[in-house]
C-alpha cells in the first residue's frame, strides 16, 4: 500500500499546478491526495509514502535544490491528517500552536498582511472545535455518516499544517532572504496571492478526499490484510 500510494504521489508531484509566484506553497498536484496518504495508511506510513513520492517527483521535475527542503511539508501534512483521523488532536494542537508562535515572534511577519493566512486561522479554529466536540473513539468510528465529516476535517487541518510548515521554513527560518533574496514588498505580494490561490487548492483536495476516501476505506475494510488508518 505504501508503494502504491508512493507511485501515485510521484505521478502527481511530476506535474506543476500553480505559477511560481506563490513560492513556498504548492507547485504540483500532490496536494490532491496528500490527506488520503495519512488517513488511509496511517500517520507514519502516510508520511513515508508521501516523502518517497515527492522526493522522486522532484527529481523527475526538478524545481531547484531548495525545493527539496520545502517539500517536507507534504509528508508532514499527510501525517497530521492521519493523526487527527485517529483522534490524536492534542499532538496536532501542539504543532499548530508552536508554528503559529514561531511565525508571530518573527519581526518581519508583522509587516505582512495578517489576513493573508486566514485559511490557517480557520483550520486552527476547526481544530479547537473538533477537540471540544469529539473523542478518539468517535473519530475512529468509520461508518459512512461519521466519515462524511471526519474525512473533510482531517484533510483540511492536515493541508493547512503543510502550509504552516512551509511558512515556518520561509519566514522564521529566513529562507525568504537567505535562499530567495526577497524583499518585504515581494513577500507582501506572495501573501496576497497565496490568500487567494491556496484556499482553492485546499477545497479541491478536501472534495477529492471526501469523494475518494469513503468508497476506498469501505472497500479496504472488507479485506483481511489491511485496516485503514492503523
Amino acid at each position: 500500500m505504501v508503494a502504491i500510494f508512493a507511485s501515485l504521489n510521484v505521478v502527481l508531484d511530476s506535474f506543476v499546478g500553480v505559477p511560481p509566484l506563490v513560492d513556498g506553497v504548492w507547485y504540483s498536484w500532490i496536494f490532491v491526495i496528500e490527506p488520503l496518504n495519512g488517513i488511509v495508511l496511517g500517520p507514519y506510513a502516510g508520511f513515508l509514502s508521501t516523502l518517497i513520492g515527492v522526493m522522486i517527483g522532484h527529481f523527475i521535475y526538478f524545481r531547484g535544490i531548495h525545493e527539496f527542503l520545502f517539500t517536507i511539508g507534504a509528508p508532514v501534512g499527510a501525517m497530521v491528517s492521519g493523526l487527527l483521523f485517529k483522534g490524536r488532536w492534542k499532538t496536532v494542537f501542539v504543532y499548530y500552536i508552536g508554528l503559529f508562535a514561531a511565525y508571530f515572534l518573527t519581526p518581519i511577519a508583522w509587516q505582512l498582511p495578517v489576513w493573508g493566512m486566514w485559511n490557517t486561522y480557520c483550520a486552527c479554529a476547526v481544530l479547537c472545535i473538533t477537540a471540544l466536540m469529539t473523542t478518539k473513539k468517535k473519530m475512529e468510528n468509520r461508518d459512512t455518516k461519521k466519515l462524511s465529516y471526519t474525512l473533510p476535517i482531517s484533510a483540511f487541518i492536515g493541508l493547512e499544517a503543510d502550509i504552516l510548515l512551509r511558512i515556518f521554513l520561509f519566514i522564521p527560518c529566513r529562507t525568504y532572504q537567505s535562499i530567495y533574496g526577497f524583499n518585504v514588498e515581494y513577500l507582501q505580494l506572495i501573501w496576497v496571492a497565496g490568500a487567494v490561490i491556496t484556499p482553492i487548492q485546499v477545497v479541491i483536495s478536501v472534495l477529492a478526499t471526501l469523494t475518494l476516501g469513503i468508497p476506498l476505506i469501505k472497500a479496504l475494510k472488507k479485506t483481511k490484510f489491511f485496516n485503514p488508518g492503523q
